[in-house]
This record gives C-alpha cells, structure tokens and sequence, in this order.
C-alpha cells in the first residue's frame, strides 16, 4: 500500500509546468532533458518556470504517477568523522532499519556538516519526491526545521522533546528523570563536588540535562557542582575532564553525556594517577558495549537505544498511515553500576 501524503503544498509536475508556460508537457520534457524539438524562445520560458516553481529534474518519474517512494530519511548535521564512532547512532539507525526493513522500506542517511545544508536537503527531498517523511534528531532550541517540515507538509517524527516539536509527531525520553536519578545517587554515595560533561549547548536535550543537574545539585546543597559543554568527540570529552580533574577544586564524580567521553575521562585518570572508583567515580550515558571495555567496566545511564529508533519507525510509519499518535514515550534510562561509581569523601572518611 502505497503510504498516504497529508494534504499541503503539491510539489510541482510537468504538468504544472506546461500549464503556466503556455506549451504542451511534452515541450516540457524537451526543454529540461536538453532535447531538439523546441525552440530556444521556448526552453528557456520553460526552465523558467521550472526554476519559479522548484522542480527538479528527478522528481519527473514520480511526480507523473503520484507514488509514494517507499523510503524515509534522516539529515544528521554533524561532522563525519563524529559518527564513524558516536555509538548512539549506530545503535539509533539499526533500530530503525530493523523496523522499515519488515515494511520494505528503505532509509536514505545524509550527513551535514553545517544546519543550513540539512535545510536545503529537506527542500530537495520534498521537491524531488525523494523521501515520503523524516526523522528530525538532535533537537535545537528554536530551531528552523521544524517551522520549514510544517510549511512544506513533509511528514515527519522529531526525536526530542514534545515541548519542541511544534504539531509534529515526536518520540521522547524523560533526560530530566534521569539526570535527577544520576546527581541523587551519587550524592547519596557521598559526593559533593560533581560534574557534568555535556554536549553542544544549542541542543534542547543538553539544555534540560544542565537545568536537571543544576536545579538538583541545588536542592541537596551541593554548592561545588560544575557542568562544562563539549562536541561528544572523544577529544572533547577527554579535554574538559583534564581541565576539571587538574582545578583546584577537582570533581570526585563526573557524569558524561555520551560513552565516548566517558572513555576518554578514564585515559586522562590513569595518565593523572587516579584510581577509578576509589579516587574518581565516572557515570557514562546510553550505555553502549564501549562500557563494558574499561577497568573497571563504566556505570551507565542505560537505555536500549535500538528500541528507541525503533519506536520512531514505527510511529513515522504510523504517521504516513495516517493512524500515529501525537507523541510516544520511551522508556526512561536508568542506573546500571557496573563499578565505576565508588563512596565520596564523605562516606569513605577521607
């Protein structure tokens, strides 16, 4: 079954184009594919049009049947070489592959370096017919894909915050519970002194972990709690911990965004001599099999990330039914101590 489109903006046809030049459409066809049997006067009103109205050359074949594409995409607006060892993402897109793969649909991947690209790839995606909807990751705070996938009638799932999905479907985890279980455990093992590494403050997610992990920190009076922003990297996350952990008031716990930057955490520990847990406590986040690698094996904010991805496939799918629901939850990540978390001063007597 072909997958319904939502009523909105029709992308353009030949048709439409033959109609507003005043030829026939298979003038239309000569013109764009550069084929004698027009004149010049002709093929240039013709492309004009063509520019006026933003088709494109590949959107021909389906634009002349109304079919549906069977295939889904996703933009993801960081640098290459971040995803070749991001856990989140290989683990989030073979979630959603397992889902689309049932229903014989394929996921068309895209990476971006810079917001504006992934813009005119949603552009290009719409006008050609390429993708029947989209999955929008990493959340911004007012951020323009939203207002421009409304506007262009793109079906599509935000993963993220429903607060920020504008009237878009959207799948979520409560990051906000789960900051608050992380900073009370470790105060209730007897630190003080905590720390968060996070992730590019521009991202709604980061935003909502650093106001979870200060507001707590606050109610249990930890006056010496730190937060610090990163790119995710590996290189990133292992700068900011050396920074922290050779202050003058060093932390003796730290939370990280991402597994990546945990990893890193326990190199800059062992190059300064600390022992992990008894000197440093170190809780990672996602809990990717990078956790099980260490000495000792990271503790982690756990969550099953392929089931997460697939919950977003099947609600895009759902969406292009016509039959998906507004928002869907998952499941909220939780504490796995593995042994990376160890007693503060307060209750090792130090």
């Amino acid at each position: 079954m072909s997958p319904r489109r939502p009523s909105g903006p029709r992308r353009p046809t030949i048709a439409d184009i033959a109609a507003q030049a005043g030829v026939s459409a298979g003038a239309v066809s000569y013109a764009l594919n550069g084929r004698p049997g027009v004149s010049e006067a002709t093929r240039a009103r013709v492309l004009q049009v063509a520019a006026e109205v933003g088709w494109t050359p590949n959107s021909a074949a389906r634009a002349l049947t109304g079919a549906g594409s069977a295939t889904v995409g996703m933009v993801i607006t960081r640098p290459a070489s971040v995803l070749g060892v991001e856990p989140f993402f290989m683990s989030f897109v073979s979630g959603i592959e397992e889902v689309l793969s049932e229903r014989g649909f394929a996921l068309l991947l895209q990476v971006t370096p810079y917001l504006d690209r992934e813009l005119e790839t949603y552009r290009r995606w719409w006008s050609e017919r390429r993708v029947d909807g989209v999955f929008v990751v990493d959340i911004r705070v007012a951020d323009d894909r939203i207002g421009l996938l409304t506007e262009l009638r793109l079906p599509a799932v935000v993963v993220g915050d429903p607060e920020h999905a504008g009237s878009l479907p959207s799948v979520w985890s409560d990051d906000v519970r789960a900051v608050e279980e992380a900073v009370r455990h470790l105060a209730e093992l007897g630190h003080r002194r905590l720390a968060r590494v996070g992730g590019l403050e521009n991202l709604v997610h980061t935003r909502l972990r650093a106001e979870a992990f200060d507001r707590v920190a606050q109610e249990l009076g930890l006056d010496a709690a730190v937060q610090v922003s990163t790119d995710y990297t590996l290189d990133g996350g292992t700068a900011a911990t050396r920074a922290l952990l050779t202050s003058s008031d060093p932390p003796t716990a730290v939370v990280f965004d991402n597994d990546l930057m945990a990893l890193g955490a326990m190199h800059v520990a062992g190059e300064l001599g600390l022992r992990v847990p008894q000197d440093l406590s170190i809780l990672a986040w996602d809990d990717s099999p990078l956790c099980r690698l260490t000495s000792p094996p990271l503790s982690a904010m756990s969550r099953d990330v392929a089931e997460y991805g697939r919950a977003a496939a099947v609600l895009l799918l759902a969406t292009l039914d016509g039959s998906g629901p507004r928002v869907v939850r998952s499941a909220v990540p939780r504490l796995v101590d593995r042994g990376s978390l160890g007693p503060g001063p307060a209750l090792a007597g130090v």
